[in-house]
């Protein structure tokens, strides 16, 4: 079965589609215009994914071949995006014209971020092909690419025209690419939403089971839809996206690819919760729930163990310096009071934030 979550814009209003049959449902609703697409493909879902993409190849009218982009983070540079904006302008693509991007959160921000700016804006359509696109970047409209201070430091805001997130996608994913996606609906539930979390945690291992996956990604998706709606451009609630990615990302940059976006941010999480208790914020017990969960999971939180290791403190807070959840000099953190009570902290003292860090890499 196949579940459509509307994303209310106004305007910029979008459909996503959730389930093992999306992609038919999504290309039908393509079918009968009269614009060409581009399709911008991961090399890596090239390979294995053959059938699912002649399936839109023979039913769109597609411009050319697909245009192949390296698999991992290192495609998200400047050079990148020109040559792909290049691509598309010997395809002769009009401002009527649309993009396909077919991938995980990589292919999506740079194909995101390259029909923002092409010809000073085009529709794209993502495919996301991962748990983490689907549940996180695949929704929302952010795109970006990175620098060498950090991750998505240069991007622009801009919606999808359609997501289609079919599951089938994920039958080829190891269970690592799996966990990594759980991590951020696991953050849904820890920002707002307590008795999902009561629900996972029940669950324990099994939340991750394919026969869940689809009821999880949808509603990790309602939940994002919410808060996109009541603040598209993050001048405010929308900000409560990123519990966990502050340290996430500082980690992320830090392990020289070694650790996925998503194992980043459940170590992220813990960290989060695990200052809210340091700042006398969070109850203890709340904390330790979040833990024992991800030990449940199989997602490793203790700095000391994660890929990349040994990290250091000094340098993961200049990461954080530079981050841009900064404002007005003054370091922004989503911190939580508790189990699905998360809230913007604006004045984080950077000496006692150094002295947690050295503690927890110990």
């Amino acid at each position: 079965m196949t579940e459509t979550i509307g994303i209310e814009l106004g305007a910029r209003s979008y459909d996503v589609h959730i389930g093992p049959e999306a992609l038919a449902i999504g290309v039908k609703r393509l079918q009968g215009c009269t614009r060409r697409f581009a399709l911008v493909i991961d090399e890596n879902v090239l390979a294995c994914q053959s059938d699912r993409i002649s399936q839109i190849c023979l039913s769109l009218d597609v411009a050319g071949d697909p245009i192949v982009i390296p698999a991992g983070e290192s495609a998200k540079t400047f050079r990148q995006l020109e040559a792909l904006s290049s691509t598309l302008l010997s395809m002769e693509l009009e401002r009527g014209d649309a993009i396909i991007a077919v991938g995980g959160g990589v292919t999506g921000d740079l194909a995101g971020f390259a029909a923002a700016i092409y010809k000073r804006g085009i529709d794209v359509i993502q495919v996301p092909t991962t748990l983490l696109s689907m549940v996180d970047s695949s929704v929302g409209g952010k795109t970006a690419i990175n620098m060498a201070q950090g991750k998505n430091l240069v991007g622009v805001f801009h919606q999808p025209a359609r997501v289609i997130a079919d599951t089938g996608f994920l039958k080829t994913l190891p269970r690592r690419e799996i966990l990594a996606g759980y991590a951020e609906i696991l953050k849904a539930a820890l920002i707002g939403d307590a008795d999902l979390f009561v629900q996972l945690e029940t669950a324990g291992a099994n939340s991750v089971s394919g026969d869940r996956i689809p009821e999880l990604i949808a509603g990790a998706v309602r939940f994002k839809a919410g808060i996109v709606a009541a603040d598209e451009r993050e001048t405010g609630s929308r900000a409560l996206l990123n519990l966990g990615h502050t340290f996430g990302h500082a980690l992320e940059s830090e392990s020289g690819g070694k650790l996925l976006h998503g194992e980043a941010v459940a170590a992220g999480l813990a960290l989060a919760f695990a200052y809210s208790v340091r700042c006398g914020f969070c109850p203890v017990e709340d904390a330790t729930k979040v833990t024992r969960h991800l030990d449940d999971i199989g997602l490793e939180y203790r700095l000391a163990r994660l890929h990349g290791a040994p990290y250091s403190a000094e340098a993961m807070l200049d990461r954080i310096r530079h981050d841009k959840k900064t404002s007005g000099g003054h370091l922004r953190l989503i911190l939580a009071r508790g189990i699905g009570d998360a809230f913007i902290h604006d004045q984080t003292d950077m000496a006692d934030l150094l002295t947690f860090l050295k503690d927890k890499i110990q």
